[in-house]
Order: structure tokens, then C-alpha cells, then sequence
């Protein structure tokens, strides 16, 4: 919040009257009349623009002191250019000098008139018609405007087209399409401030054009682009830089304009497309209009490309603006920043490429060798990974159209970049992003995507916190029924993985030994030879290899002191989640068979996890919810692990370390253990249920916990309880041990607390649980209807159908009882 000072002057610009807002004007109207303008007229603009923002209303300025706010944009000092813009950003024009408002501004335009007529764009109209008077000042030559004013154009441009790009007509796309192949292809190729030859009779005359140069210092013998140097640069050279920073939004945004013409121009480009993709003529240079073109050595086009429209002609010619900068890429620079500029360049020309043959098939042909060779000189060096990314995307698009083999791009891309460069955060973001936006074309052409998923989750492993969400879309895809398994096994042990690759990372740079410190028991367990073999499988680099290993309880154990890192637990809290999504798209996939097998999982990777404070019990939470869902999906499932499911729940020691998943493991069987739902449950087979259940809750109601342990939960005794009367319910010759145990259960309560049970009202609400689960049983037909529900009773569910008068006559009873 704003301090008691700021407050104050808040309050106080609010409360202004207008007679003092008026002497204020004419204060601040006197004071910009003068020659020099000092810190009194910077305090004056500033308390001007807190009034007018410190209320919700727009306020009108006098109309001369407007003019004279307006006229300090063009201030060579930008503390006036910037607190002019801010003051009449809070005001309107007026609305009969709203044209010339527009035009005067246009004319002296910098960075903060831009902003300016942006923000006083109160319509389409508006912005329509900045947009014109912005495209008619490109058409006026640099002697005609000022010398910056061209500069700042584009930019403005450049945002009206990603607010609003239906504000183009078609002749605004004509006009800009045009002036940006004269900038990028015909801009002047001598360096744009004087240089002296040296020498004492050196003057005016003396003094000739200097080329610009080449990255490695060569003199630039092709047209000039982003990549060359020079001591200075002329307008039309900047404006090659704008329009190249531009191009791509350009070439993706103009088809928003609707083309009268375009079936002419398909007709036209069809006709074309054959000379384009067989030869490329040198003979004849398709100049622009613009003064001081050269002829291109390495990328002219034939005479025929003066035929093509506007648009087509852009495209041509950003695609030999691309072609050059990819050329100019491979020149050695001199400086790092240069080496830096080439790989930002080469990301940007291969989207154009990629942009540009989105649009003309033809150009994938012309295209590919350059993108080819390109791979193959970056491939080998991950400096340039991110460059690399671009190029996968464009093998991608349009491998499959040049029937190119793409294996070498996917194995760097799937295998190399996750292995080597996972701790890379912008690579990451980025590779990472590249997989979102194309995952329906990875899924369908790229079969090392779904494979892959261990090399993958590298980079959630690393850095969760940023990356979980682009694994919240990425996960769905990776489950599939011969991935199910493994996948499920590897987002268990992603806090190990995770553990693992910091001890990676820590190897590379701490010492083997450290004298007199105590060294990492982990880190000497992961350089030492006897357990590499756990590790690399952590590390592997794609499914099949296996869905885990043997000695995970070994793993975790060398693993122990890594449980309190901090990356560690942060990917420990991202696991819980993910699981749901598993589950949730799993179930979309597998066959009963796979959902059997993911019910054994989870059953044995309860006890097999990473000892994290407070990851154990979230991932049995996990486990209890999905474990009911697919039980309750597909009831047999209780059947065909009857054997595990028992020797789960008959485990004493799970009542105690397991609560949350031995709770639902017991409601199942005594839920799902039915003739009704599986006709291959037996007699036999509920007995055998039943046998084990008893002995459970006999030894848990019998004794004093074990040392260290807490008394079993009230929900787990009661659990046990219900699951034994239903499946008495359903084999008459068990209600007699049922009714003894709950008969003796009262009996014992009675003698007052006991060891089994520390509080008194759970000990209450048990006992309580015992004489309605007793009472039913006296009735065996009643109990069966009660505990275990025909389909037919459960599934309408009448009393809550309000398409039924049930409803109305509960509702109507219960009022009546009410009232009375």
C-alpha cells in the first residue's frame, strides 16, 4: 500500500478545486513559454500528471496548454518527452483536432509519441486511421521527415498488427509488403558514417564510401542484413533491421486481410512455382525503386519475380534474406556478442523459412538443403541447442513432404538435449514449449516421443516448480498401455531421479575425496561401481529397458540423506498430482488386464518409496482414491488380485504405515467380493477373505500397538467391522464368528479404556458401529439387503431423481414430522 506522504498527495490532487486547477494551467502555461525550461516546469508536469491520474475521470486541458504539452514530444531533452506523453496519455484530443492531433504526432515520431497514440486509440476507426497516417509516412523519403522518425514506425506497426490486424486493408498490406522488400533486400551496403582514407591533405573530397563488413572482417560482397558491422549505419539500414525484427509477425498476421484477388494470385503463384523450384536465374536483378541497390552474388532471383504480387514477393524475398544470414552464420566472429547475434539470427531466419514454406509448398524444395547442411554443421555442438529446436520444427512441418529421414533430428532432440542439458532452464522452456504446440503431430509421426518419457521428465526432475505445468498438458500423451506400467514406476521414483542428477552434476564438480570434511555417502555411492547399475537405470534415456528394478529398497536407502534437499522435495510435492493425471488418462487406455497389473503396483510400490516427510501419506492418498475408482470401474479387478489384495489386508504392520490405502484395500474386498459382481467368486474364496480380515482385526483389538506406532485409527477398526459383516452377509455360516467377536468387543468396552483405543468417543463411536452391524445380522436376509444393495436399489437412487414424486414425499414427511 502507499505510505501516509503518498496518501497525502494522492488525497489532496483529488480534492483540487477548479479554480486553483485553472491558476495551476496558467501557472504551467507561462512556464512552458519560456526558453529554457528547468526543474520548476518538471515539478509543474508532474504534479499535472498526478492530478490526472489520481481520479477515475478523464480531464480535459485547456486547449493552448495541450498544445504546449503536446510540443515538448518533440523535446531534445526525454524527460520532457516523457512526462509530456505520460500527461497527455491521461487526456483526450479534442474531438474536432483529432485528425491533426493524429498527423502532427506522426510526424515527430519517437518511442513515447508510439505509446502516446496508442493509448489515445479509443476505437477501430482510430486506430484505423493511425494505422493510414502511419503508412503514408513511409512512403515520404528521409529528407522529407525527420531522421528517426522512420525507426519508431515500424514498431508501432508492429503492435497495431498484433492488437488489431484487422485494421489493414489490402493496400496498406500492398504498401508495407513493398517497402519491406526494398528495406530488407535493396538497403545500402556502405557504412553510413564518414571515414577518412588518413593523411595530411585529407578533406571533403578525399573521403570515399567504406563497405560494410563481414562478421570475421571481411568486406560484405551480398546485400546488407542484421549480420553485418560497420562503424556507423544509414536510416535504410536500420530500417533492415526493424524489418527483418518484424518479418515473421508480418508474414503470420497478413492473412488476416482478405484478399480479393487471391484466386488470381493462386492461379499466378501455380504458374510460377515450377521456374522457382528448377532454376534460379542470374542474369537479370529484380530492383526495388529504392535508390543505391546492389545486385545479390549468392541469392538473386529471376526477372520473373517483378510478376509476383506484393505478398508473393515478400516471401521471395525473405527467404534470400534468410539464405544470406544462414551463409553469414558460419563465418568465425570476432567478438562473442557477434557468436551470440548469429544464433539468435539463425533461430529467427529458420521460423521465417519455416513460415514461408507454411505458405508455398514449392519453397520446401529450395529450402531443404540449406536447412539440411545447416543441421549438419550444429548437430554436433549443443552450444547451439536452442538454434537447433527451430530446425527440429521445420523437419517436422515438412519432412515427411521432401521424404527426408528425420531419426538423426529426433534422437538429438529426445535423447541428447534431456541427458546432457536438462539443468538448461531456457532450453528447457523452450523444448519443452515446442512439445505443446505440436503434440498431436509427435504423437502421430515422431514414435520416439512416447518413449522417450524418461529422458523427458529429466527437466521436471531438475526444476519442477517451472516446468510442472507444460508436464500437466505433456502427461496424457505419454500414457499409453505399453507405456502405462513403466511410466507409473518412473513418477515414483522421480524424487530419486531427481536426488540422482544433482549427485550427477555434484561429481562433475566436487573433488573424489575431501581431507578432513565429511564427504556425501550418496555422491560415494553413486561414483562407486557396485551400485551404477541402479543409477544408470534412474538415468536411461528411453522405456523398454524395464518397468524398475530389484533392489529399490537399497536405492532409497543410499538415497536417505537427500530426502531434505530442496530440489528434492520440491519434486516430491509435484508427484502427487501427476499421478491423478496418470490415473485419469490410464483408465481412457488400458484393458482390464494392464488396470489388473497397475492394482499389483500400486499394492507393492506402497512400501517402496523415498522416505520424504509427508510424501508417503500423499501418495497413498493418491493410491486409495484411484484404487477405489478402478474397482468400482471394473469390480472384477477385486477377483483377479484376490490373492495380492489379501496379502495386503492381512498384513498387521499395514494397519499401522498404510492407513489411508489399507482402509479402501479392505472396503473393496468387502464391497467387490461378490457372486453379484464376479460370478468366479466362491465360497472358498470368501472365506479365505474373511479368515484373514478376522485374524487382522482380532490382533489389533487384542493388544497394545507396536513400540513407536500410533493406536489404530477408529476408520480402520470400523472398516474391518463392515467388511467382515458383508462378507458374512453373503456366506451364512460366518454370521456366528462375526456376532461372537462383536458380542465380546461390547463386552471388553465395558471394563472401561483399553490399549488398543486412546480416545474415548472413537471408542464410543466403534462400539456404537459393532451393535448396528450385530443387530443387522440377527436378520440375515435384512443384512444382506442392507450392507450389500441389489444394482437395481443403488443405481436410481430415487430419493434424489427429481424427475420422480419420491422427493416430493420425503420432503413432505419430513415436514410433517417436523411441525409435530
Amino acid at each position: 500500500m502507499y505510505s501516509h506522504g503518498s496518501e497525502s498527495l494522492i488525497k489532496q490532487a483529488r480534492e483540487i478545486q477548479e479554480p486553483e486547477l485553472q491558476k495551476f494551467h496558467s501557472r504551467l502555461g507561462k512556464l512552458l513559454q519560456g526558453k529554457e525550461l528547468g526543474h520548476e516546469t518538471v515539478d509543474s508536469l508532474q504534479r499535472l500528471h498526478l492530478i490526472l491520474s489520481a481520479t477515475k475521470y478523464t480531464r480535459a486541458l485547456p486547449p493552448e496548454l495541450q498544445k504546449r504539452v503536446q510540443s515538448l514530444l518533440s523535446s531534445p531533452a526525454e524527460q520532457f518527452q516523457v512526462l509530456s506523453s505520460a500527461v497527455l496519455r491521461e487526456t483526450l484530443p479534442l474531438s474536432d483536432q483529432k485528425e491533426n492531433y493524429i498527423q502532427e504526432n506522426t510526424s515527430q515520431l519517437n518511442s513515447h509519441v508510439a505509446a502516446l497514440l496508442l493509448s489515445q486509440a479509443g476505437s477501430r476507426a482510430d486506430v484505423t486511421s493511425l494505422c493510414a497516417q502511419l503508412l503514408r509516412s513511409l512512403e515520404s523519403r528521409q529528407s522529407e521527415g525527420p531522421a528517426n522518425s522512420l525507426t519508431h514506425t515500424l514498431p508501432i506497426l508492429n503492435t497495431i498488427l498484433t492488437h488489431s490486424p484487422e485494421c489493414l486493408t489490402e493496400d496498406h498490406v500492398t504498401l508495407l509488403s513493398k517497402k519491406l522488400v526494398d528495406w530488407l533486400r535493396y538497403a545500402s551496403i556502405t557504412q553510413g558514417g564518414s571515414t577518412s582514407s588518413g593523411g595530411f591533405f585529407t578533406g571533403p573530397r578525399s573521403r570515399q564510401p567504406v563497405p560494410t563488413a563481414e562478421l570475421d572482417g571481411t568486406v560484405s560482397g551480398d546485400f546488407f542484413t542484421v549480420l553485418c558491422v560497420g562503424q556507423g549505419f544509414t536510416e535504410d539500414q536500420w530500417m533492415n533491421v526493424y524489418s527483418f525484427s518484424m518479418l515473421r509477425h508480418w508474414l503470420l498476421t497478413y492473412h488476416f486481410v482478405s484478399n480479393g484477388n487471391s484466386t488470381a494470385d493462386t492461379a499466378h503463384r501455380l504458374q510460377l512455382s515450377l521456374s522457382f523450384s528448377l532454376s534460379h536465374s542470374f542474369s537479370n536483378d529484380d530492383r526495388s525503386e529504392v535508390d543505391g541497390s546492389v545486385v545479390s552474388m549468392v541469392s538473386a532471383t529471376s526477372s520473373s519475380s517483378r510478376l509476383l504480387p506484393p505478398k508473393e514477393r515478400v516471401r521471395e524475398k525473405a527467404f534470400q534474406y534468410c539464405q544470406r544470414l544462414i551463409e553469414q552464420s558460419d563465418r568465425k566472429a570476432h567478438k562473442r556478442t557477434d557468436t551470440d547475434l548469429q544464433k539468435a539470427c539463425l533461430v529467427e531466419a529458420v521460423c521465417i523459412l519455416d513460415c514461408v514454406c507454411e505458405e508455398d509448398a514449392s519453397l520446401v524444395y529450395r529450402t531443404f538443403p540449406c536447412i539440411k547442411a545447416l543441421f549438419g554443421r550444429l548437430s554436433s555442438d549443443l552450444s547451439f541447442a536452442r538454434v537447433l529446436l527451430p530446425i527440429a520444427q521445420f523437419y517436422l512441418n515438412h519432412g515427411e513432404m521432401a521424404a527426408v529421414d528425420c531419426e538423426s533430428v529426433w534422437k538429438l532432440v529426445f535423447d541428447r538435449f534431456p541427458a546432457e542439458l536438462f539443468n538448461d532452464h531456457f532450453l528447457a522452456h523452450e523444448l519443452l514449449r515446442f512439445l505443446r504446440l505440436n503434440l498431436e503431430s509427435l504423437q502421430l509421426r515422431v514414435p520416439q516421443y512416447t518413449r522417450s518419457f524418461p529422458n523427458l521428465l529429466k527437466f521436471l526432475a531438475w526444476d519442477s516448480p517451472a516446468v510442472v505445468d507444460d508436464f500437466v498438458d505433456l502427461l496424457p500423451s505419454l500414457v499409453t498401455a505399453g507405456t502405462a506400467v513403466e511410466l507409473l514406476h518412473t513418477l515414483l521414483d522421480l524424487p530419486c531421479l531427481s536426488a540422482t542428477l544433482v549427485l550427477q552434476v555434484r561429481s562433475t564438480s566436487l573433488p573424489i575425496s575431501e581431507p578432513g570434511g565429511r564427504g556425501l555417502l550418496s555422491l560415494d555411492a553413486f561414483r562407486s561401481p557396485s551400485f551404477r547399475g541402479l543409477f544408470l537405470f534412474l538415468l536411461r534415456g528411453e522405456a523398454g529397458a524395464g518397468d524398475t528394478i530389484d533392489r529399490l529398497s537399497t536405492l532409497h536407502e543410499l538415497l536417505a540423506e537427500t530426502a531434505n534437499w530442496p530440489r528434492v522435495v520440491q519434486c516430491a510435492q509435484t508427484v502427487p498430482m501427476l499421478l491423478h493425471i496418470f490415473f485419469n488418462t490410464v483408465i481412457t487406455v488400458a484393458d482390464e488386464k494392464l488396470l489388473a497389473h497397475l492394482v499389483l503396483v500400486m499394492l507393492e510400490r506402497s512400501s517402496l518409496l523415498l522416505n520424504i516427510p509427508k510424501y508417503n501419506k500423499e501418495i497413498h492418498r493418491v493410491f486409495s482414491s484411484h484404487l477405489l475408482r478402478l474397482c468400482k470401474l471394473h469390480p472384477s479387478l477385486v477377483v483377479d488380485q484376490s490373492h495380492e489384495l489379501l496379502e495386503f489386508a492381512g498384513a498387521t504392520a499395514n494397519v499401522y504405515n498404510k492407513e489411508e490405502i489399507y482402509t479402501h484395500a479392505v472396503w473393496v474386498l468387502g464391497e467387490y467380493l461378490s457372486v453379484s459382481c464376479d460370478s468366479r467368486c466362491s465360497v472358498s474364496l470368501i472365506t479365505s477373505c474373511f479368515e484373514a480380515l478376522e485374524a487382522v482385526l482380532f490382533e489389533i483389538t487384542s493388544s497394545a500397538p507396536p513400540p513407536g506406532a500410533d493406536c489404530p485409527a477408529p476408520r480402520v477398526v470400523t472398516t474391518l467391522m463392515s467388511a467382515l459383516a458383508k462378507l458374512a452377509s453373503r456366506s451364512h455360516d460366518l454370521i456366528p464368528r462375526v456376532s461372537l467377536f462383536l458380542s465380546k468387543l461390547r463386552t471388553v468396552t465395558r471394563g472401561g479404556p483399553v490399549a488398543w483405543c486412546s480416545d474415548e468417543e472413537d471408542l464410543v463411536a466403534i462400539v456404537m458401529r459393532g451393535e448396528e452391524l450385530w443387530s443387522l445380522l440377527k436378520a440375515p436376509g435384512v443384512a444382506q439387503s442392507v450392507l450389500t444393495p441389489p444394482p437395481h436399489v443403488t443405481t436410481p437412487q430415487w430419493h434424489r431423481d427429481t424427475n420422480v414424486a419420491m422427493p416430493l414425499r420425503l420432503r413432505a414427511l419430513t415436514n410433517l414430522t417436523h411441525s409435530h
